[in-house]
């Protein structure tokens, strides 16, 4: 069966994708990362699923701020799913988080499975997003919270500068030396650069029916979490 692009692409890219994260966001990634942990612990899952989990980086910080909740993350990437399993075992935490295969467009749950859904970095991946929005709004409970990491274009001087500067000519340059793929690190200010502005993507949550949404803006806008609630 053939894989698609995307999953191709980080297929390709996950013998460095945590050393690239960490190296290019300055460890950075990290910190949004139990951010979004400590906001999702506030509501008090017990249940949890982190899609396009990746290497399960934000999965083992779920499963440290919710050691109450269960935790289902899945990947169209089966390379990133085999280094987020290895991270799991290694932190002692597979009987809290179970990693599986799965595309965010037609997700293997049921109706109202799950009290949080979690996304870091995977929402701009969606080959199709509004698709990928209304699975999320399916698979979560009524009155279940949605919380999307994203990365944001800086709109004050001088870190909107300095953003553009770093991110589209330095970052691409230094991840195609360190990862060896030519596309994976010049797709990603693109995909960045075409992700809707928060207001309007406020507005796609909002008429999927993930309401009350808010926007909460990190390290001077590089990323955005965002909230909402079915």
């Amino acid at each position: 069966m053939s894989i698609s692009p995307i999953a191709a692409m980080f297929d390709r890219i996950s013998p460095k994708y945590d050393h690239l994260n960490h190296l290019l966001s300055l460890n950075i990634d990290k910190v949004w990362r139990r951010m979004t942990a400590k906001a999702v612990a506030k509501c008090q899952p017990r249940t949890i699923l982190d899609l396009a989990t990746g290497t399960a980086d934000l999965a083992i910080a779920l499963a440290k701020r919710n050691p109450q909740a269960q935790i289902i993350g899945t990947d169209i990437s089966e390379k990133m799913l085999a280094i987020g399993k290895e991270k799991v075992a290694r932190k002692k935490l597979a009987d809290h988080i179970e990693l599986r295969l799965g595309d965010a467009a037609n997700l293997p749950f049921g109706d109202n499975s799950f009290d949080a859904i979690t996304v870091a970095f995977g929402v701009r991946n969606f080959e199709n997003r509004e698709r990928g929005l209304s699975e999320i709004h399916r698979v979560l409970k009524t009155d279940g919270h949605a919380f999307i990491l994203e990365f944001s274009m800086p709109d004050k001087f001088p870190m909107k500068q300095l953003y553009i500067l770093y991110f589209k000519h330095l970052l691409p340059i230094i991840g195609k030396h360190v990862s060896k793929d030519e596309m994976a690190y010049s797709y990603l200010p693109q995909s960045v650069e075409s992700f809707p502005k928060p207001d309007a993507f406020l507005q796609n949550l909002n008429d999927i029916g993930l309401k009350n949404g808010s926007a909460k803006r990190l390290s001077f806008g590089i990323a955005i979490l965002y909230e909402a609630v079915k």
